[in-house]
């Protein structure tokens, strides 16, 4: 949530600054500013608008804003509404400091009390305008110091970048709970909420973690913890490019993800297979024994655990129970050093699965981590990690990076029941999961249907979505596409739950889209779409049994998958219902890449 980018350097600061913004628009925004110190007379400048960079963009070319150094924000409103005197950068009180914030200052209140009664004045709603006065209070020409100081007095989750105009030759960063990466090339050093921002740019990357600053000067990079203490961080190479932040021809971020998908799926299962059987080094760390699994994770990766929990009980002998991180911390869970917990992220930051895994470690619980991004928080903090291979997802509703958390879970339970498990059925399934990309392209080739069904449903208010067995968490996030890009109301229910309320809704105004497989419950979820005729429900059947005559009876429209059991059936029935919700999001005309309200990674409680 929100985007933080920043450089000093040689060349012109604000064509990069807003390139970077543009960049990190993904990211869930409302409002955007930069700030600079100008290079003819050190005067620190700021620009800010409400709405678009596209707007920002707007307002700075009208604007002589010549310098070196600067930082730049995209707002998503807690603290305030999204206007331009609560958009970032803030001031303090004589505008010598500036200040970018993500994240949530929760004791502002009682800091702001603090700073009135010393004759403080603020001009914004915000909680972030705290921390610049606080830094003022305690600036006395060492910003590094100033910022440390006021850090230690805020509770609460953020990751901030501050110019000061008597230090007009660095940058002063700081972290905790939110995610801040540090790049640099031979020409600048850069600051960022995330790497998307510096590519093109930063040859090497860094991450803070929780309790460090850093001071950045064009050449150098000084980290320390909130003690003072030096602390020496290697840098790593970037390994994405820009191709990858292009759209390629498509028209949105989310369409071209959705077909890059047999790319990142296939990519996710090669790296963890060779030669036909399973790489042993696919999971970084030996396990101790253990007697029971959590999978932790929020939204679609909850869904993703959710998945894995119906496969890994087929062939592990022990409890598994996938969890809403969320709750996780807010029950009691069996925990102990025989507890084995899986953290599920896509960004590694999502903070309530990070809060959620550090209770986990504090009992003594082992913590694996499945991520999509090395060196993440939850990455660096797990006792070892699974990655999926899917690259950066730009669009905000999750489409390639779910697939490959399925595939690369479901390899994941093949590696800890391969003792129990027989010879043939891994094989089988290995040789299923070889074929998987080819038959995901062959799911891909249906879109022209799907985009003139999405046409006859995109007016509907409601939709729900029915399945049973390992199908059920694909209905689930089929609803949850559905409803985040098209704002239609949509919800996944077990099928034989559709009598205990759902059934209440059906008429001839609601779509109720079925998953059915030959090999799930398949005369059960029959008969569910048989009451759902009888109220004049329309029927779309997502299947792997399409020729069958009780469904082309049934259903009013008809998608087909191949037929195909194991980790491949659920990732091949996802396909459908991501270009489902993408094309009916179009028919409507909402945001598809940047949906209202939502944020690509989710880093304040």
């Amino acid at each position: 949530m929100c985007g933080i980018i920043g450089t000093i350097g040689n060349d012109p600061v604000v064509p990069y600054l807003l390139e970077g913004l543009s960049r990190l628009e993904y990211r869930g925004y409302d409002s955007a500013g930069i700030a600079v110190i100008a290079t003819a007379n050190a005067e620190l400048l700021r620009v800010r608008r409400a709405g678009k960079v596209k707007d920002l963009r707007t307002s700075v070319a009208s604007r002589d804003l010549s310098a070196t150094i600067g930082i730049g924000h995209t707002r998503w409103a807690t603290h305030g509404a999204p206007t331009e005197a609560n958009a970032h950068p803030h001031f303090d009180c004589h505008e010598s400091i500036a200040i970018i914030h993500n994240g949530i200052i929760e004791n502002y209140l009682a800091l702001r009390e603090e700073l009135l009664s010393e004759g403080h004045a603020f001009q914004s709603e915000t909680d972030t305008e705290i921390l610049a006065h606080l830094i003022e209070k305690y600036f006395e020409g060492d910003l590094l110091s100033a910022v440390s100081k006021a850090v230690q007095r805020a509770e609460g989750a953020f990751a901030l970048a501050v110019l000061c105009r008597h230090t007009p030759d660095r940058i002063v960063t700081a972290r905790r709970g939110s995610p801040l990466v540090i790049g640099q090339s031979d020409a600048a050093t850069y600051v960022a909420s995330d790497i998307p921002a510096l590519l093109g740019k930063a040859e090497s990357v860094m991450f803070l973690a929780d309790d460090e600053l850093a001071e950045l000067t064009q050449h150098t990079v000084r980290i320390v913890d909130f003690e003072g203490h030096d602390v020496q961080r290697t840098p790593h190479r970037v390994q994405a490019d820009q191709v990858s932040i292009q759209k390629s021809g498509y028209k949105h971020f989310m369409l071209k993800e959705i077909h890059e998908q047999d790319r990142s799926v296939g990519e996710t299962i090669r790296e963890k297979t060779h030669g036909g059987t399973l790489d042993h080094a696919i999971l970084s760390v030996p396990l101790a024994p253990y007697d029971h699994i959590y999978l932790i994770s929020c939204g679609t990766a909850y869904h993703a655990s959710l998945a894995a929990e119906y496969l890994w009980e087929q062939s592990l002998n022990v409890p598994i129970q996938a969890m809403i991180a969320s709750e996780f911390r807010m029950r009691n869970p069996h925990l102990s050093e025989r507890s084995l917990v899986i953290a599920v992220s896509q960004s590694g930051e999502t903070i309530d699965t990070l809060m959620a895994l550090r209770r986990a470690k504090e009992s003594g619980a082992q913590v694996v981590a499945l991520v999509n991004n090395e060196q993440s928080t939850i990455d660096r903090e797990a006792d070892g990690s699974v990655y999926t291979r899917a690259g950066i997802e730009i669009g905000v509703a999750a489409t390639k990076t779910f697939t490959a958390q399925i595939a690369a879970l479901g390899l994941l339970g093949l590696h800890l029941g391969q003792d129990t498990l027989p010879a043939h059925e891994l094989d089988e399934e290995l040789n299923r999961l070889d074929l998987l990309p080819g038959r995901v392209t062959e799911c891909l080739q249906q879109e022209a249907a799907i985009r003139a069904i999405a046409e006859k449903i995109h007016h509907a208010s409601d939709v729900l979505f029915l399945a049973r067995g390992d199908l059920y968490p694909i209905a689930l996030e089929g609803a949850l596409k559905l409803k985040e890009i098209s704002y239609i109301h949509a919800e996944g229910y077990p099928a034989g739950e559709m009598k205990h309320g759902p059934i209440a809704l059906i008429d001839e105004a609601t779509p109720v889209v079925f998953l059915l497989s030959k090999d799930v419950a398949f005369e059960k979820v029959l008969s569910n779409m048989e009451e759902v005729k009888a109220r004049n429900g329309k029927v779309l059947a997502v299947t792997d049994a399409p020729e069958d005559p009780a469904i082309t009876r049934l259903a009013d429209h008809i998608l087909p998958v191949p037929h195909v059991g194991g980790i491949s059936r659920p990732i091949l029935f996802t396909i459908p219902l991501q270009l489902l919700a993408y094309h009916t999001a179009v028919w409507r005309g909402t945001d598809v890449d940047q949906p209202r309200n939502l944020a690509k990674t989710v880093t304040v409680e």
